[in-house]
């Protein structure tokens, strides 16, 4: 019997677009990889966190079933001068679908990537509550208001570590796999190979999905380019502008063995009802970088 391949899994920051990380892991597992690790930025921690505590298919269920009203009902106004929203609706929400635990009983390895706002500088939460390191990591700026945990500010991790590889240096895995959300180009990402896996749609099928998405994708791109961004919009972009500069520095400095690039025109930041597209769009990816990298028979 073949060893299954362990992974050390490093799950990057992306708002809405880190919903594609589900449809990474779900390759990963139904071709025999085992997830031994995770460390991961915003969405990636929270994609992750779940993941790490057994629930992705119960988060996967329910971030499918979400509409645009949804999103925004989510969202509890924080009447603060240090950010839009509390994300503490959000929370409670995930925490009574996932259920509260600690990071160092999970099953994986697990580290959440934060930023010290006082003292500038990262920090990786590797035990205690993991929906306080949740919270931490996804504190986008402006948007949620800094998270308050051990006589810290935190904010995004994203904010200095949008792709956390180094948290995974330690581990004795065979394989180290980042999952970069600010990709350079949708039309480089259209798979010519999409493997099979316990996906109800064939291969034919999903390039097809997979090809339809990204055809959307540069459409309502040229749309925006017509008109003038709003706010959101511009502090969104400006946020990614910045993260994809960092990330560029991380993944030439500390090259994965596997780097899966899901490109940043995939969708807005708060296009979470989007999410069977995105989900498709991971799993895609995930099979075709693994096949560049010769690690599909």
């Amino acid at each position: 019997m073949n060893k299954q391949p362990t992974v050390s899994l490093v799950l990057g920051s992306g708002a809405a677009r880190g919903l594609a990380h589900i449809g990474v892991i779900e390759w990963l597992n139904d071709h025999g990889h085992r997830i031994e690790s995770i460390a991961g930025s915003s969405m990636g921690a929270l994609v992750g966190g779940v993941y790490a505590a057994g629930e992705l298919d119960s988060y996967k269920q329910w971030v499918l079933a979400l509409e645009k009203v949804d999103v925004i009902r989510f969202l509890d106004l924080a009447f603060s001068s240090e950010g839009l929203f509390k994300g503490d609706r959000l929370i409670e929400v995930l925490s009574e679908m996932v259920g509260d635990h600690n990071i160092e009983d999970l099953p994986v390895n697990y580290t959440a990537v934060a930023c010290d706002m006082d003292r500038q500088r990262e920090v990786w939460l590797t035990d205690g509550s993991l929906f306080d390191a949740i919270r931490a990591s996804i504190a986008i700026p402006t948007v949620f208001t800094p998270h308050r945990y051990r006589d810290m500010k935190l904010l995004d991790g994203g904010l200095l570590n949008p792709v956390p590889i180094a948290p995974t240096f330690r581990d004795m895995t065979d394989l180290t796999i980042a999952v970069d959300l600010n990709g350079a180009r949708a039309e480089q990402a259209a798979p010519d190979r999409v493997a099979t896996g316990k996906s109800q749609t064939t291969p034919t099928h999903r390039h097809a999905t997979v090809q339809r998405f990204l055809d959307n994708i540069q459409s309502g791109i040229a749309l925006r380019r017509s008109s003038d961004l709003g706010l959101f919009d511009l502090l969104s972009n400006s946020f990614e502008t910045m993260q994809n500069a960092i990330s560029s520095i991380k993944l030439a400095t500390y090259a994965p063995d596997v780097h899966i690039q899901i490109p940043r025109s995939a969708c807005k930041a708060y296009e979470f009802d989007r999410a069977a597209e995105l989900i498709e769009l991971g799993y895609a990816m995930a099979g075709e970088a693994m096949a560049d990298a010769g690690l599909v028979s």
